[in-house]
């Protein structure tokens, strides 16, 4: 995703950034400080959910995720603003989720953006939310370049090799459905409720993850792609063809959960092997991010994966794995301090892959098909 070109560079000096989300049903907003060194200073970061007005239809429903935004945002902003301790004034620059995301989402929180850029007369940076999440494990600890990410989601599967701010290779991604989706999805057949994800995870402690045969997608193949759509079919039939009880929702949950946990697991193998060979041998490192990315048995999979390969895992706090603005400001503070930000005519974008030319050049799905953050 290459950088654009600013005329003003801010390289050298201390920067506080305003960071906007709204890409799906999270309005949030955070303000952070980037000191000349690098070191950050998360001053604020609220975040608002949309739990209770998505609940009655067990997903996120677009336009209702849209108006919610526009209602937010402002109390949002002026929040994070006040918990902050800092002036309008003293504001360096405003960073927005400009894409992948719902589309109306994504306007709302970056018109937002471009009206308090323009009043305040300060450099607008729109920020792609991929690349929110492949920054996020900086809020906690030094992350130095390169480094294999792997991007988990609600609209998400990616594995990518990050070797600087704006140098993504993407190594594998889903040719269907996103792991989080899978997820929400296999929640909702089951009427475990919303949101779907957290559901799953606390169900399947109850369950035996060893007592419903379940596919592997790709597993054993010889890249780093994901297919989640047939597992999710098949834990509808499971379900279909069980009793319908809470043993049964729990096993399955158990089984489906320990499934993709595999898949994860394999795939991040084969990229590991990929990586390798792109910046060389010795110790590495691994992210993982995402909302998915806060499940913790695929955490500990992915921990051991990371141990057997010689690779150091990194993850964000499990607050900042699902979508928040403290990610936004992160990546719009390191945009600024490199000389970069974009015009106020900057779009707001369905889909905005953080590997443009690779996307292009050999694309997840031969059909187009895409989630909505893709």
């Amino acid at each position: 995703m290459a950088l654009p070109v600013n005329t003003d560079p801010m390289q050298g000096a201390t920067l506080t950034v305003l960071g906007i989300e709204s890409s799906c049903d999270e309005t949030a907003a955070s303000v952070l400080r980037r000191a000349p060194d690098g070191m950050l200073t998360l001053l604020s970061s609220i975040v608002a959910s949309q739990d209770e007005e998505h609940r009655p239809f067990g997903g996120v429903v677009p336009e209702i995720a849209a108006r919610a935004h526009m209602l937010k945002l402002e109390s949002i902003i002026a929040k994070a603003v006040k918990v902050s301790g800092v002036q309008y004034s003293e504001i360096d620059g405003v960073a927005a989720t400009a894409g992948p995301g719902l589309i109306g989402g994504v306007i709302a929180g970056l018109m937002s953006a471009k009206g308090l850029a323009m009043s305040l007369g300060k450099p607008l940076i729109a920020v792609n939310h991929l690349e929110g999440h492949a920054l996020s494990p900086l809020l906690s600890e030094p992350c130095p370049f390169p480094y294999l990410l792997l991007l988990i989601s609600g609209g998400h599967s990616q594995l990518l090799s990050v070797t600087g701010l704006g140098e993504y290779e993407r190594l594998g991604s889903t040719i269907d459905d996103a792991a989080g989706e899978a997820f929400d999805k296999s929640a909702k057949v089951m009427g475990l409720g919303f949101p779907g994800g957290p559901q799953v995870e606390i169900w399947a402690k109850r369950g035996d993850p060893d007592s419903i045969p379940l596919p592997r997608p790709l597993i054993d193949r010889d890249n780093a792609d994901f297919s989640f759509a047939g597992l999710k079919t098949a834990v509808a039939r499971a379900y279909e063809a069980s009793d319908k009880s809470d043993l049964a929702k729990a096993n399955i949950c158990a089984s489906f959960q320990r499934a993709v946990a595999d898949v994860l697991g394999d795939r991040t193998r084969r990229a590991m092997v990929m990586f390798r060979k792109r910046v060389g041998d010795g110790p590495q490192r691994f992210v993982v991010a995402g909302g998915v990315a806060a499940n913790t048995e695929l955490r500990a999979r992915l921990t051991a994966v990371c141990e057997d390969n010689d690779f150091k895992l990194i993850a964000p706090p499990l607050k900042f794995c699902g979508d928040n603005a403290a990610m936004i400001a992160l990546a719009g503070a390191e945009r600024l301090a490199a000389g970069h930000s974009d015009p106020l005519y900057a779009p707001a974008r369905p889909r905005w892959p953080l590997d443009k030319e690779s996307a292009q050049a050999n694309p997840a799905s031969g059909h187009g098909k895409k989630g909505p953050k893709s």
